[in-house]
């Protein structure tokens, strides 16, 4: 009490000693408000377990390649040529990679959302899109996987018709090379990188050194195998993934999608269905020959002979016109499993008819619906020779409540398989591009999980699925 009363009356006696006190007080009161929530801050950022970081385990990490590996083949377009059908691949370059873009269309389409996209230009788009994803990291420490961005498919293209083996290998091999000397390669041998490719998988996956055989042997390489491929049409191997086929279709806005959803679904569509391609008579085994006699011979089906010179069916105009005016496209494989006319069909509102399952459904598993008989019709042919089902009267035995639900499944279905122009941001759907992404977190989050518990991740990674595109019982 004495010292109480004496700091009293000192105050009392020198109020500039009690200001100071008082002051003094104040001051600490504040810097320790301050102070603690900082360090809550600072313990919250270090713990995964408490953060709240929204990019948590969705980090990704784009390798610096030397320009030989993508830039120098956009700069040497004109080399890119050989392959297509275009005289010329360095005005698909434009905007992007998504191409010229298409300021007329009769009403056929809507506006400042098209463009004439070359399929081989995927890597490009994609590059693009990742270069603005949204939790991307320098500090390849903290990513959860690592993309490398090697246009394998521009790259490949200039050599696939030679034959040296050793001019199709090469680039692979050095890129291969560059990436086990870096250091984000040892943290996971590789099971944490992917690449894409506009072109389908097999392109890179040549079965022996003969000149006859088609392809590099890219995806057969240690290195390589190690790692995973996104590519327009898989292989048969686990560590290669199927994703949508870029359409000319790339909106900048949610409002650009739900606009071209409702045109779809208040058009009128006079055929019943629709076979857009060429004959393959070349191709033993190939389906087309019937479709297109079946097509012809019917007075509610259209065809639309894509032999060279007969009709435009790369201008995106014509194709979206005739798909919009059909309840069903027929989608036969062609040249491989799968074709960009799928895409390109469900996109115009169009139900997708099968013939082999390789051609979607064990293909495109994180863009379209896992219940098949929701969004398509599906007429197995396991033997041409034998085959003779009337695809007319199989469409016909669908019920109208049946086909509008069918098609209101895959109208649902399209913001899942356009690439949305790399320059602007889908803020409510999520287009081929960000659910391939998500599919390739997962896929590694769960090699990382093996690792963890003590499993070898090497085990399943690149093996080969012999059953993958056979008629299985899930397919009958």
């Amino acid at each position: 009490m004495e010292k109480s009363a004496l700091i009293f009356r000192g105050c009392y006696d020198n109020h500039h000693f009690c200001l100071a006190i008082l002051f003094s007080f104040l001051f600490c009161s504040l810097f320790l408000s301050f102070r603690a929530p900082n360090k809550a801050l600072t313990f919250k950022h270090l713990n995964p377990a408490t953060t709240t970081d929204s990019c948590f385990g969705r980090y990704v990490y784009i390798h610096q390649l030397p320009s030989r590996f993508n830039d120098d083949l956009l700069h040497n377009c004109h080399t890119l040529t050989r392959g297509t059908d275009k005289p010329n691949m360095c005005p698909y370059m434009q905007n992007m990679g998504l191409g010229p873009q298409i300021l007329t269309s009769q009403g056929v389409l809507t506006n400042n959302t098209w463009y004439a996209t070359n399929q081989f230009l995927l890597e490009v788009i994609f590059h693009n899109r990742m270069s603005k994803y949204a939790c991307l990291t320098n500090d390849s420490s903290l990513a959860s996987a690592i993309f490398v961005p090697f246009y394998a498919g521009l790259d490949v293209s200039r050599f696939l018709w030679l034959s040296n083996l050793t001019d199709r290998d090469s680039s692979g091999r050095d890129l291969l090379q560059w990436l086990a000397n870096r250091p984000e390669w040892k943290k996971m041998w590789g099971r944490d990188h992917f690449l894409i490719s506009g072109r389908i998988a097999w392109d890179f996956r040549r079965q022996r050194d003969e000149e006859s055989y088609w392809g590099s042997k890219f995806r057969f390489l240690p290195e390589s195998m190690n790692m995973s491929m996104l590519a327009v049409e898989a292989s048969s191997w686990n560590n290669d993934y199927a994703i949508p086929y870029p359409t000319s279709f790339h909106p900048s806005d949610d409002t650009q999608v739900l606009q071209w959803q409702r045109k779809m679904r208040h058009q009128k569509r006079p055929y019943l269905f629709t076979f857009t391609g060429a004959p393959r008579p070349e191709l033993e085994g190939s389906i087309r020959g019937k479709i297109i006699d079946q097509c012809r011979a019917s007075s509610v089906c259209k065809f639309v002979d894509c032999s060279y010179g007969v009709e435009r069916c790369d201008d995106p105009v014509n194709v979206i016109k005739v798909f919009r005016s059909s309840v069903f496209c027929l989608q036969p494989p062609g040249d491989s499993y799968t074709r960009r006319s799928i895409f390109d069909s469900m996109l115009a509102g169009c139900i997708p008819v099968f013939f082999h399952p390789g051609t979607a459904y064990s293909q495109y598993k994180w863009h379209l619906p896992k219940n098949r008989t929701g969004y398509s019709v599906y007429i197995p042919v396991k033997d041409v020779k034998q085959w003779n089902t009337s695809v007319e009267e199989v469409l016909l035995g669908i019920s109208e409540s049946e086909v509008l639900a069918m098609r209101e499944e895959v109208i649902k279905v399209i913001p899942n398989i356009i690439y949305a122009d790399p320059r602007s941001k889908l803020d409510f759907f999520e287009d081929a591009f960000d659910l391939a992404v998500k599919g390739m977190l997962e896929r590694i989050e769960k090699v990382r999980e093996a690792t963890r518990r003590g499993r070898d991740p090497s085990i399943g990674f690149a093996d080969e699925d012999h059953y993958k595109y056979t008629f299985s019982q899930s397919y009958s």
